[in-house]
């Protein structure tokens, strides 16, 4: 699933190479910690923090269906 996060952020970032991605692996949780260029925190968040929250909402349900529970972390 790191892959896929990645991928998502990249592609909506006007810098992909300053993305960096850490999968924090838990007993129950994962936590996905963004990292993303200056500049582009704005783009991951979204107008009202829509994109963050339709990226947490996939995130969540694919977690779900393993039996896990997941969190998206976005830092600049």
């Amino acid at each position: 699933m790191k892959e896929f996060v990645e991928t998502i952020i990249k592609a909506l970032v006007d810098n992909p190479d300053a993305v960096v991605l850490k999968e924090i692996e838990g007993e129950r949780t994962t936590v996905f910690e963004v990292r993303v260029g200056p500049g582009d925190m704005g783009k991951v968040i979204g107008k009202g923090g829509q994109t963050a929250k339709a990226i947490r909402t996939i995130i969540m349900a694919i977690s779900a269906k393993k039996g896990k529970r997941a969190q998206l972390e976005i830092l600049e």
